[in-house]
C-alpha cells in the first residue's frame, strides 16, 4: 500500500484502509474522509489523499466538503427546533409566517408541505442564473410569486434546490435570523458540529474540491424536457465545479 492513510482505526476494521488506498491508487478518489461509529463508539476515523485535482494540498483531519442535499437535513433541524419551542406549527399556513407567500393560489399551503416536498414549488418559471442563487431575497421573492406546478399536498416531487429557500425563509421570518446564522447559533455551535450553511472565508483553505468524473452531464430529471423533473433541474443547471467558487461557498443554499 503506497497511499499514506492518516487517523485512527480499530484493528477489526483494518481492511477499510486497503479500500481507501485502492480507491485513491485507482484514481476513483483524490481525497477521502471516512468515519464509522459502532454502538456509540468511534471505530474508524481515517483520511488520505488531496484537496484538489492537482494534488497540491494534502487532505487534512479537519477538511470539509460540499455535501449537497445533506444540507436539507440541517434545514429540517432548524425548523424542528422552532417547532419544539412552540414557535412554528407545521399544520399552519406558510402565509401566517411569510405573508407575501400567499400569491398564485398558495394561501393554504402548509408548512408541512414545504417539509414534505409537497408544495408544488420544485422549480421556477422565471429563468434564474447560478449567481441568482446567491441572492436570497431574489429567490424567495420569486418563490413567493410562483404558482405551484401541482396542487399542494396532493403529491410529492423532489424540491432539489427550492426546498432550502422555502424552509429557510420560514425560519428567518419566525426567528429573525438567516437559516445559516440560526443553524450556527442553535445547532452547530451547541453540538460542536463542523458544518456550515454559508461558509466563512476564513474556512475556505480547508475545503476539499468536488471533482466530477469526466463526461458527466448535469442532472436533467427524467429526460422529457417539459416534465416537472426536467424543469426542476434545468433552472438553474448546476455543476460540481460551481462549488469551487467563492460565491457558492459563501451563499446560503440550504438544500
Amino acid at each position: 500500500m503506497t497511499v499514506e492513510i492518516h487517523g485512527k482505526c480499530d484493528p477489526r476494521f483494518e481492511p477499510v484502509k486497503d479500500i481507501i488506498a485502492s480507491s485513491i491508487e485507482a484514481g476513483d478518489d483524490v481525497g477521502v474522509s471516512f468515519a464509522v461509529t459502532l454502538e456509540g463508539e468511534p471505530v474508524v476515523d481515517l483520511y488520505a489523499g488531496y484537496l484538489d485535482a492537482e494534488k497540491s494540498r494534502p487532505w487534512q483531519e479537519d477538511t470539509i466538503v460540499n455535501v449537497y442535499s445533506t444540507t436539507k437535513t440541517m434545514s429540517f433541524l432548524c425548523a424542528l427546533v422552532l417547532n419544539d419551542r412552540g414557535q412554528l406549527d407545521f399544520d399552519e399556513n406558510v402565509a401566517r409566517y411569510w405573508p407575501e407567500f400567499a400569491q398564485g393560489g398558495k394561501e393554504n399551503v402548509k408548512v408541512w408541505h414545504l417539509m414534505d416536498h409537497a408544495a408544488g414549488l420544485s422549480g421556477l418559471d422565471v429563468p434564474v442564473s447560478l449567481e441568482d442563487l446567491y441572492d436570497w431575497d431574489k429567490i424567495v421573492g420569486l418563490l413567493a410569486a410562483q404558482k405551484p406546478w401541482w396542487e399542494p399536498g396532493t403529491q410529492t416531487g423532489y424540491h432539489a434546490i427550492t426546498q432550502g429557500f422555502l424552509i429557510g425563509e420560514v425560519v428567518r421570518r419566525v426567528s429573525g435570523k438567516s437559516i445559516g446564522r440560526f443553524f450556527q447559533d442553535e445547532v452547530a455551535m451547541p453540538l460542536g458540529a463542523d458544518f456550515f450553511i454559508g461558509v466563512p472565508e476564513s474556512e475556505f483553505g480547508r475545503i476539499g474540491n468536488l471533482i466530477p468524473p469526466p463526461n458527466v452531464a448535469p442532472a436533467s430529471g427524467d429526460g422529457a424536457p417539459d416534465s416537472i423533473s426536467a424543469r426542476t433541474f434545468a433552472n438553474p443547471s448546476t455543476l460540481a465545479t460551481d462549488s469551487w467558487t467563492p460565491g457558492w461557498r459563501k451563499a446560503e443554499i440550504p438544500a
